[in-house]
């Protein structure tokens, strides 16, 4: 089963005004293509469907993409290796697993993802918001990234670093990296299923660079407190609640 519309080599494509439902895996795939217009999209699939990504876009540069609803079952929107400029403005996001860069490094491939600029987007119900997933082992890079006013609702993960992602222990000796570097969660405000809101675990490389500006995510669970969890983690935090005690508080 295969993804219900793929562009390859697509070069000005304007993708606008359609609706899609239950596509048997990725909704929308972007491969090859430069200078992408996608607007007022809806895209819809049940939460428990595996695999149904919304936007799945790689190799790719100076891709749009605003005002759309996108709910599914995995990424509303993944961001893969070889993309680069990509403006995503205005997307509700949920269920689903948010808006997401990678997962990059694959059984130790080089693999790189660039000037990603993530702005005014809601998430709502998702497991995760603002998300950078890299594999233990990989090589390459993901850098100068924006998330800015984001709106999480009830999100399990709202913000999530995870440079050591190895599910099946498979490169557990391995001190290799992408490097994560030059990311900022700016104005990132609302509510988390779990106590633990934001997530920034980073490989013995660490993470550079790591900016958290105007942060503000409570617990939805009655009576609790949220918490941060980081590791090698280097950069500064301003206004940040919960506190991340890893980094320099401005």
């Amino acid at each position: 089963m295969m993804q219900a519309l793929h562009f390859n080599n697509c070069n000005g494509l304007q993708l606008t005004k359609l609706r899609h439902l239950n596509s048997p895996r990725n909704h929308i795939s972007i491969s090859s293509c430069d200078g992408v217009h996608i607007s007022h999209l809806n895209i819809f699939a049940p939460e428990e469907s595996p695999n149904t990504d919304g936007i799945d876009i790689s190799t790719s540069r100076n891709i749009e993409i605003n005002n759309s609803v996108i709910q599914t079952g995995d990424d509303c929107i993944a961001i893969n290796e070889g993309s680069s400029y990509i403006n995503i403005s205005s997307v509700a996001c949920g269920p689903g697993h948010g808006i997401s860069i990678g997962s990059l490094g694959q059984n130790g491939k080089y693999e790189t993802v660039e000037e990603v600029h993530v702005r005014d987007c809601n998430f709502t119900g998702t497991q995760n918001g603002a998300r950078i997933k890299t594999w233990k082992g990989g090589s390459g890079y993901a850098r100068k990234i924006t998330f800015e006013n984001i709106r999480v609702r009830n999100s399990q993960n709202p913000i999530i670093i995870d440079q050591n992602y190895d599910p099946f222990g498979t490169n557990s000796g391995s001190q290799k990296a992408v490097k994560v570097s030059d990311v900022t969660f700016k104005d990132v405000r609302g509510t988390a299923a779990k106590e633990l809101a934001i997530d920034l675990i980073c490989s013995p490389m660490g993470c550079t660079n790591i900016i958290l500006d105007e942060i503000d995510i409570q617990s939805s669970i009655p009576g609790k407190r949220t918490y941060s969890r980081c590791d090698n983690v280097h950069g500064t935090a301003r206004a940040c609640n919960p506190v991340v005690p890893c980094v320099t508080s401005s």
